[in-house]
């Protein structure tokens, strides 16, 4: 049997070791963020769905440490200030990551309005007889935008 008090002690070790928020950690897993209150407060036990889901994002936790503490956090981990090292690195890059998509975001858009511009100038003077339907612009982390002009 699982013991939701240090399951939920191990999650909190996860937050810390890659800088995050329970709500992050949420998203992250792709889970509501009530599900981590209810975990965090022991309302909720964890399910296998969850579990599972930590499991493949966080490849650096081991299932049996997640599930009763044997084994290592992260995978083959000895000492601590490695992981406080890590940690400081990953949280850097976390927040690097994210200035960085910000910046292509609006350089996307800047960019998709002048393309847009020159496309429909262009559609005006070579074939009149053909219009654009729509533009897709796929982004790498699976999501997408429909313009239509």
């Amino acid at each position: 049997m699982i013991n939701t008090d240090h399951f939920v002690k191990r999650l909190e070790t996860i937050f810390d070791y890659y800088g995050l928020t329970a709500s992050l950690f949420a998203d992250k897993i792709n889970v509501q963020r009530s599900s981590i209150s209810h975990l965090l407060s022991g309302r909720n036990k964890p399910s296998l769905d969850f579990t599972l889901k930590v499991i493949e994002r966080f490849p650096e936790v081991e299932l049996l440490w997640l599930l009763n503490g044997k084994g290592s956090f992260p995978k083959g981990e000895n000492g601590s200030e490695e992981k406080t090292f890590i940690s400081s690195q990953e949280k850097i890059a976390q927040e690097n990551n994210l200035f960085t998509q910000e910046i292509i975001a609006s350089t996307i858009n800047t960019e998709t309005s002048t393309t847009k511009s020159k496309i429909q100038s262009e559609e005006k003077s070579i074939h009149s007889d053909f219009k654009i339907e729509r533009i897709v612009v796929f982004y790498t982390d699976g999501t997408f935008k429909n313009y239509n002009p």
